[in-house]
């Protein structure tokens, strides 16, 4: 277990449903797949190491928990503006996206 925070902090975290409309592999990188993701007032480009486990064509038009107010990170030469989450990232363990169980509209908050 990780070190406990308390409400305040956890509020800090905003998360969004994002509705992926694009989603491609990153040339010469074996992990990252570059998602074009709808969060409802705007697209962003989050890139996902997910491509061992995932074609980008069966990702198109899920919808997807996005970490929506992470830092930018630069990867491979792209810009990441956000994080789309998943359960079981360990070593040996597939990711598997968190997804809702119905259809969502882009951008609506997670509380």
């Amino acid at each position: 277990m990780s070190e406990l925070i308390d409400i305040n902090e956890f509020s800090k975290i905003d998360l969004r449903v994002g509705l992926i409309k694009h989603a491609e592999r990153v040339p010469r990188s074996k992990k990252l797949i570059k998602l074009i993701v709808d969060l409802g007032s705007e697209e962003r480009q989050i890139l996902a190491g997910i491509a061992e486990f995932y074609d980008p064509k069966e990702l198109i038009g899920k919808h997807v928990i996005v970490v929506a107010n992470l830092k930018p990170k630069k990867m491979m030469g792209l810009e990441s503006k956000g994080m789309i989450l998943a359960a079981g990232c360990g070593p040996d363990e597939k990711p598997v996206i968190l997804t809702t169980l119905e259809p969502v509209r882009p951008g609506t908050k997670i509380c």
